[in-house]
């Protein structure tokens, strides 16, 4: 038994929305382009936001579509297992206070490679850096603008290349013009919309079992059965429950775009402040798509989800379309583009960032750019990116790029932790270390994950997989500490031993990043 949906119709107030949204954020962008004169503001804001308006900004850069869209699927196609990704997802955020924030604001000044070069060889470790971050964004990019392509060619009745040049064009304006003030905003206004998206269809759908969660799961068990409320219908072998936790966990630590985010404030302790908003507000939100993936699988019906999505990408829209009509789905449907658009755009800012100020100020020319140069070298290396961002949107049409998102997370938690950590707390890090661990650590979570069930089984249709496991990160994060360790140990650097002083008072202490 199939019920009749809208999706795949024009929704005209999905397009309402979307224009209300797209001419708000555009005026915030105008207001930030008046406010972007260096490379300082175009980076880092000026590092004139406060700790709660970053914590509302680096929930909305964090809560991805695959976030809203991804785990209310899965609750509502695996029932409790789908929640493996989101306490992998929240569990980070205390790794990211108590490990990162603090030394990322008081050593760096744009990118995560100034914490890791702070007393190393600049080119190397800049080079190696950018490689991970560029990785990163690659995976996440495709990924999202996939996602964005699919729903505003489902909401919209544009064709699916229309939808990926829009998203993209829109995505330039707000980096080209805005930069990291425009961007913030946006992502604060995301953040608002999705809490809010979500709050309300939480609560309609409590409404329908008097406001009672108990009756919702009861209802659930009684129509699939015990299992839905029990672990192991998504992941059934411990290992891989592991692997995949601990890729959930440190990638959070390492995403580029998120550690980004921490020179925007002014000091350490509105780093430290933007975290704990950034987590209350993202395990509020994870709590919610819990509701929400068992209101789709009782309200909703795997049958329909699957009908209309096999991923069950599609549960949330058509849970709101089930609550409150065509009205409410457009609603959610332009809350989801938003969700995307802003991660987008925090991602083409930090492989902005990467490009320009990793490779070309401190690689090509050696740190002797002026502001104008920096600036011009960064608007060229967005434009770079939102092209990119539109090619490889177009070139994955049609493929299942779920797993993109996992991806990027086991490149960050095996190539870019590692070498974080490392570097900021051992005394013996050399530059041929955490070279190594960067690039090992990307690399062989790369070719692990080809060689994985995901692709050898899920993607090209083999019989086995050559690696076991979906996701490398136990096997890739540990390889990666060990080599960057043996490699420090094997080629001593005087230079960077005896900066390490300098370096953690500096850290404990705070200076101006400048």
């Amino acid at each position: 038994m199939t019920r009749a949906t809208a999706i795949g119709e024009v929704n005209s107030t999905a397009i309402i929305f979307f224009f209300v949204f797209i001419a708000l954020t555009l005026a915030i962008t105008y207001w930030a382009a008046r406010r972007t004169k260096t490379t300082e503001e175009f980076f880092a804001a000026g590092r004139a936001i406060s700790g709660r308006q970053n914590g509302f900004a680096l929930a909305g850069d964090y809560m991805s579509a695959a976030s809203f869209l991804g785990i209310a699927g899965l609750v509502s196609l695996s029932g409790f297992d789908g929640l493996i990704y989101s306490t992998g997802w929240l569990v980070g955020w205390p790794v990211v206070l108590v490990l990162i924030a603090e030394p990322l604001r008081n050593l760096g000044k744009y990118t995560f490679a100034d914490v890791v070069s702070f007393r190393l060889q600049q080119t190397p470790v800049r080079i190696a850096a950018a490689i991970g971050t560029l990785a990163v964004v690659a995976f996440y990019l495709i990924a999202q603008m996939v996602g964005a392509g699919n729903l505003i060619k489902l909401m919209f009745g544009l064709s699916y290349e229309t939808a990926v040049v829009i998203v993209g064009v829109v995505m330039l304006a707000y980096v080209l013009f805005g930069g990291m003030i425009a961007t913030t905003w946006v992502q604060i206004v995301k953040a608002g919309l999705l809490l809010g998206g979500a709050a309300l269809m939480s609560v309609l759908v409590l409404a329908q079992f008097n406001m009672n969660p108990v009756a919702l799961f009861k209802a659930a068990a009684e129509k699939y059965g015990e299992g839905v409320l029990a672990p192991g219908s998504q992941v059934s072998n411990p290992w891989e429950a592991v692997s995949l936790g601990l890729a959930l966990m440190f990638g959070t630590a390492g995403l580029p775009h998120i550690l980004m985010r921490f020179y925007t404030v002014p000091d350490a302790k509105a780093a430290r402040q933007s975290v704990f908003w950034a987590t209350g507000l993202i395990g509020l939100f994870y709590l919610m798509t819990f509701i929400l993936g068992f209101g789709a699988m009782v309200l909703v019906g795997k049958d329909v989800i699957t009908s209309v999505d096999k991923g069950g990408n599609m549960a949330a829209p058509l849970l709101a379309e089930a609550l409150g009509g065509t009205g409410l789905l457009g609603f959610i449907a332009a809350v989801a583009f938003a969700t995307i658009l802003a991660v987008v755009a925090g991602l083409t800012l930090s492989g902005a960032a990467a490009l320009s100020h990793d490779l070309w100020v401190s690689v090509v020319r050696k740190g002797h750019a002026d502001h104008k140069e920096q600036l011009r070298v960064a608007r060229v290396a967005t434009v770079l990116l939102g092209a990119l961002a539109i090619v490889v949107g177009i070139t994955f049409k049609g493929q299942n790029v779920a797993f993109m998102v996992g991806l990027a997370f086991a490149v960050a938690a095996s190539g870019n932790f590692p070498a974080l950590v490392l570097s900021v707390f051992w005394r013996r890090a050399t530059t041929a270390g955490m070279v190594a661990a960067i690039i090992v650590g990307t690399v062989t979570a790369l070719v692990f994950i080809y060689f994985s069930p995901t692709i050898q089984v899920d993607i090209l249709k083999n019989t086995s997989a050559w690696f076991p496991l979906k996701n490398p990160a136990l096997i890739t994060i540990p390889l990666s500490f060990a080599v960057g360790i043996v490699v420090s140990l094997l080629w001593p650097e005087k230079a960077a031993l005896a900066a390490y002083e300098a370096k953690e008072r500096r850290m404990i202490l705070g200076t101006a990043a400048e």
